[in-house]
């Protein structure tokens, strides 16, 4: 096995790879990562048997051939190295010798493992894909990922949830205080499948390494996500369990609305947070018209700041979570937001304006 490749090209996608691997894995071959150099190309390889990540970066091949090596040095190694062409090529069998072409008193040699010890990666019928526009999917997974629980006594909602409801793809995030909800209308064809739970690791990635260009291919089987994207394929083994009752969290309707600049609030958000710290509280107090922002931590002091806002009914204070308001108003994607209640000490919905296909239920705090 002997190919060149530029560093940069290289060293990008090793660094995905490691970012794959896990820490604590129980076989050592699964700290590897599979290069195989073939036909002008370099297929690059890594799992952790939970979440898979395959790509090709076209390579100049002298020999062809295929081997693993361990994946946080040779990212390392490639780290050191000067930008320019770099010659790899495996000698004495198991040996992975790493030169720069310009740098002849450069030379690593990494231990390597043969390919047949490296596990094989799950695949899934042509058939079971469909087609989504990569921007689509890097919204839908933008308006709920954040809500995910970490709680892992409720393994069942560490993911997203993703569903089919007739011609509509529904993606659904709940940590039990709040919860995210993005709906889109598709307009072609999804093959049949039952809602699934999607860990988030592998829904970070996606939004990590997709362009936001083109399309993306999706597969659902019973225990697993296949993912395929400009010159990417992932996988990922999905959460077993049953996502709550979602539907239930949702109000009908609410009785009263408040309509605010989302950028004044992000900034009055940004300077009253700078108060919360372990109570993680802000109050929102509401009058004709203005909304007040307030945090009070005892042994810091207050915070308290008033911006306009379009509001009539009875004078109301809601105490929220500082995050989990903050969370969904950097992602809705609109100048003006409205947040809607019934009760202060019950379920409030925020929406964009005008209204999309997304929205966010947030369960207040306790006054007292």
């Amino acid at each position: 096995m002997k190919f060149t490749c530029e560093r940069d090209v290289i060293m990008k996608e090793i660094q995905i790879a490691q970012e794959i691997i896990s820490s604590r894995n129980a076989l050592s071959i699964l700290s590897n990562v599979l290069l195989s150099a073939d036909d002008g190309a370099l297929l690059i390889r890594a799992t952790d048997l939970k979440v898979s990540f395959e790509t090709r970066i076209p390579i100049e091949v002298s020999d062809p051939g295929t081997t693993t090596v361990f994946c946080d040095k040779l990212l390392s190694i490639l780290r050191t190295l000067p930008q320019g062409e770099v010659s790899f090529e495996i000698q004495d069998n198991d040996r992975f010798v790493i030169k720069p072409l310009f740098k002849n008193n450069i030379d690593f040699r990494l231990k390597s493992i043969g390919s047949d010890k490296f596990p094989e990666i799950q695949t899934a019928d042509r058939n079971l894909y469909f087609e989504l526009p990569q921007k689509e999917l890097i919204e839908m997974i933008s308006q709920t990922v954040f809500a995910v629980s970490d709680d892992e006594t409720r393994y069942y909602m560490n993911g997203v949830y993703l569903v089919k409801k007739e011609n509509n793809l529904v993606m659904v995030a709940t940590d039990g205080r709040r919860l995210s909800y993005i709906a889109k209308d598709l307009n072609t064809t999804i093959p049949e499948f039952e809602g699934v739970i999607i860990p988030p690791k592998i829904l970070h990635l996606i939004r990590k390494l997709a362009s936001g260009e083109g399309s993306v291919q999706i597969a659902i089987t019973d225990k697993h996500m296949f993912i395929e994207f400009d010159n990417q394929k992932i996988s990922s083994a999905l959460i077993e369990g049953t996502f709550p009752t979602y539907q239930r969290v949702i109000p009908e309707s609410q009785e009263y609305s408040v309509i605010v600049s989302r950028d004044e609030l992000m900034e009055a958000l940004k300077r009253v947070g700078l108060m919360v710290e372990k109570s993680r509280r802000i109050l929102l107090t509401l009058t004709t018209d203005t909304l007040t922002l307030k945090s009070e931590e005892s042994e810091l002091g207050i915070a308290k700041e008033d911006i306009p806002c379009r509001y009539e009914g009875p004078d109301a204070v809601i105490a929220l979570n500082y995050q989990y308001i903050t969370d969904p108003l950097r992602v809705i994607d609109a100048s003006e937001i409205q947040i809607q209640f019934t009760e202060t000490n019950r379920a409030i919905s925020i929406y964009s304006i005008p209204e999309a296909d997304y929205f966010h239920i947030i369960m207040p705090m306790q006054l007292d």
